[in-house]
């Protein structure tokens, strides 16, 4: 694994705007960055890909073991009134679409998961397409070797969900959602909506905000549709939370994620997973911070149950905290992870975004960063196969 200085395309802006990528540049900050790109070998791949699979294995099974875990449930601070509405899409197997572990990784020892965005990441359009254009215009180019490969069919297994849905479960069209606030999502849902209409998969998309709710209980969009089947961006925890949630468990509607998604996208799945798996190559010590097991841990990272971007994450170094970010979460509680620095290439810090599509690893995304914890303004660069 390596970062390699690169001459970036001239009209990569121009080409982000003719493909919808508008969020590329964000408070006058580069987001998508190109000057440098990291190559890998075969072997490093695989061992992504393998660590991929078989920790997502892992994570079904602890949904399984605490999906009828009244104790868990209750760790897992998921609300009482939802426990029969998210058992009862783990028994009927409602389907899921995608999910990004974040691994720390160097190429040299095992990837070490630090969390699982199981529920609402973002970041696919630019891993998807975009990064798979700038390979194919480096190698026109002759910048890349004839050879260069990409850990990259994040789209063509995406296009592949969606005809599966359409097919096993007989959805014949479905809403897209996400909160009218931030481009990024917005820019996510689209390409997700250009996929499934790849899959020959009708759809509609709908603000978060604007759906309702009929005299049936059934919801509904702006023109009063029902909304049979929904792919939503936002987390489970918020809409718990909502005053809509009692009608969640009608099953008037197919949500996707499903509700099961709860558990894996929540930072207590850490802790679970240490537990059930101990001393596991790709995974960090992990305990709930009330658990005296926590005061093993003399440096840690300490992460709310429910967090996004790095948001209200804290860095202790021997006792010294040493970084640290602001956000809006943590009242739920938090969990203490043994702190495992990410690996630095020319004084950046750089976390591997490793995607899975249904149950299958698809590719890889790196965001990198000066500072210590990987936030939502952290760079994006793309990567190669050089072997």
């Amino acid at each position: 694994m390596k970062r390699i200085p690169i001459t970036a395309r001239p009209d990569w802006q121009e080409k982000a705007v003719e493909y919808g990528f508008y969020f590329h540049t964000m408070y006058d900050e580069p987001y998508w960055s190109e000057d440098h790109y990291y190559a890998f070998t075969g072997r490093e791949i695989d061992e992504l890909e393998d660590a991929t699979n078989e920790l997502h294995q892992m994570s079904l099974e602890a949904v399984e073991l605490m999906i009828n875990n009244e104790a868990l449930l209750k760790k897992f601070r998921i609300p009482e009134n939802v426990w029969d509405f998210v058992a009862t899409s783990w028994k009927d197997k409602d389907p899921s679409l995608y999910g990004r572990f974040d691994f720390a990784y160097d190429g040299k020892t095992p990837p070490k998961m630090l969390e699982y965005n199981a529920d609402t990441p973002t970041s696919l359009y630019e891993s998807a397409f975009f990064q798979w254009i700038w390979l194919e215009d480096q190698m026109a180019a002759g910048h890349l070797p004839d050879n260069a490969d990409q850990f990259n069919s994040i789209q063509e297994k995406l296009i592949e969900r969606f005809a599966f849905f359409k097919s096993w479960h007989g959805i014949s069209h479905m809403h897209l959602s996400c909160c009218s606030d931030t481009e990024e999502d917005r820019g996510t849902i689209q390409y997700l909506q250009d996929c499934a209409l790849d899959a020959e998969l009708p759809n509609d998309f709908v603000f978060i905000e604007d759906i309702g709710i009929n005299e049936y209980g059934q919801f509904t969009d702006v023109n009063d549709e029902i909304i049979r089947t929904m792919f939503k961006l936002y987390p489970w925890e918020m809409m718990f939370r909502e005053e809509f949630a009692e009608y969640l468990d009608n099953r008037k509607t197919l949500w996707i994620e499903p509700g099961w998604k709860s558990i894996l996208s929540n930072k207590a799945i850490l802790p679970l997973l240490w537990s059930m798996f101990p001393n596991h190559p790709n995974l960090l010590e992990s305990y709930f911070a009330e658990d005296a097991a926590a005061g093993n841990l003399s440096s840690y990272v300490k992460k709310p149950l429910f967090s996004r971007e790095g948001a209200n994450i804290s860095i202790v170094d021997r006792g010294q905290v040493v970084a640290e970010a602001e956000g809006p979460y943590g009242e739920e509680g938090y969990i203490h992870q043994a702190y495992y620095p990410l690996p630095k290439f020319e004084d950046n810090t750089t976390l591997i975004g490793s995607w899975v599509v249904g149950d299958q690893s698809a590719g890889i995304c790196i965001r990198e960063d000066k500072a210590l914890i990987t936030q939502d303004l952290s760079r994006f660069y793309p990567h190669a196969i050089i072997d």
